[in-house]
């Protein structure tokens, strides 16, 4: 992957929404440096309008490193995506977003088709990605913080699609004489 492509920025903006736990793309292309704050990142959820303050990842700080030198030039924004959409127009970012959204999805389609990932490559996956990962080495209770949901059962439905360790080995235990 050619270093400073659309393949490769596709792939900086994946990463860091799965380096904080699956953020959704839109909280992703919103994020400002302002945002970023004694190593933390502070937002507001876009879905929901919770506060979210998350500790920056080791991994994510070579990522906005590079960005950095367009700060000014990207309007505060960390990624270029939303740099020239007015804020204030409701509309404009959503519908910026969907843009950018899809553009993402398809260079990261091709990034998967390179690697010969047979399963889709989107920005969404990069939750589930997290929760697949994550699913047998932390707690319920944690993953719900970190998927920000407001009801356990949300995040118990949610995992219910990547962890299987704990079925297998139940029903390992009963069959396993």
């Amino acid at each position: 992957m050619e270093f400073g492509s659309k393949e490769w920025h596709s792939r900086n903006v994946w990463l860091f929404s799965f380096y904080f736990a699956g953020i959704r793309v839109a909280d992703v292309l919103k994020t400002k440096w302002s945002d970023i704050k004694d190593g933390r990142l502070h937002y507001r959820m876009n879905k929901n309008q919770k506060l979210v303050s998350l500790k920056i990842p080791e991994k994510v700080l070579g990522i906005i490193e590079f960005y950095r030198k367009d700060k000014i030039l990207n309007n505060g924004f960390v990624f270029p995506e939303l740099a020239l959409v007015d804020e204030k127009d409701k509309k404009a970012v959503l519908d910026a977003t969907r843009c950018a959204n899809k553009n993402l999805n398809k260079y990261l389609g091709r990034i998967a088709e390179k690697a010969e990932i047979e399963k889709p490559l989107t920005m969404h996956i990069s939750r589930h990605t997290f929760g697949n990962i994550s699913g047998d080495k932390i707690s319920i209770q944690m993953l719900q913080k970190l998927y920000r949901h407001s009801s356990i059962t949300t995040t118990v439905n949610y995992q219910s699609n990547f962890m299987h360790k704990d079925v297998d080995d139940a029903l390992e235990n009963v069959i396993g004489f």
